[in-house]
């Protein structure tokens, strides 16, 4: 999680490719048509607050809570009309038991060491009949990228972007040992990327460390002759949205 520590650039470039997705919905309005537009929320880890773009934080009777271990983060969150912003650990927050509705962990517990302890404090905060809102990806997830990442040598991220293992086979199992009535819905799109630079900032977003001059360039081509044979980069999501009631 130290990528997303002190800035918001390398979250807000990881946002950015997705806007190249074949699902003429986008991700966050997908979203925000499932999540409830009332009652006490609290979403975790959340980011730059680019949810909250497409769900209106000042409807009538929503009391919003946003919360991320980053102060960077938090800053951003600063702008989010009409929320409470706290900064905090996911394994250990800040409210009190029964205190919200709703619990949403948007692509965030597979940045944490121990989802388990983060699942069970959402269940703690979560209200008798709460429901919980956890999207997460496959692990084919963007495999595509990950392969340029190989084929170039940076082995930093050549695996994965994740601390653990919080994937979207894995997790209605791991949402059950705390909920009931668990259920998956997928988020059927692809990424049809027309050029390498959004491929590019994505792989240099993954680590602290940036591509080389070298990576860089080898990167660059390699994306590049795909665009030129096929006409786009095309990257293969794999992304799910988990349900669960306290």
């Amino acid at each position: 999680m130290q990528q997303y520590a002190e800035t918001t650039g390398n979250l807000t470039a990881r946002i950015a490719i997705h806007a190249y997705g074949t699902n003429p919905q986008g991700w966050y309005s997908w979203l925000a048509e499932r999540l409830p537009s009332v009652g006490d929320v609290l979403e975790v880890g959340a980011g730059t607050g680019e949810l909250w773009r497409h769900l209106d934080p000042r409807r009538a009777g929503l009391r919003l809570t946003l919360a991320d271990f980053s102060a960077a983060m938090c800053e951003r969150l600063g702008e989010v009309a009409g929320a409470e912003v706290r900064r905090c650990d996911a394994t250990d927050l800040p409210f009190a038991d029964g205190s919200f509705d709703a619990v949403i962990a948007n692509h965030m517990l597979y940045h944490v060491d121990e989802p388990d302890m983060a699942l069970r404090e959402f269940a703690r905060v979560l209200r008798p009949g709460g429901r919980l809102f956890v999207a997460t990806n496959g692990r084919g997830h963007m495999a595509e990228l990950f392969a340029v990442a190989a084929a170039v040598g940076k082995v930093d991220v050549s695996g994965s972007a994740s601390r653990s293992n919080f994937t979207a086979e894995d997790a209605p199992a791991a949402v059950g040992r705390h909920f009931r009535d668990v259920a998956a819905e997928a988020y059927p799109s692809d990424l049809l990327v027309p050029d390498a630079e959004p491929v590019l900032a994505y792989l240099t977003s993954l680590s602290g460390k940036p591509l080389t001059g070298e990576q860089l360039a080898a990167a660059r081509e390699l994306v590049q002759a795909r665009i030129e044979a096929e006409g786009h980069f095309r990257v293969r999501k794999h992304t799910e949205l988990i349900t669960a009631a306290r």
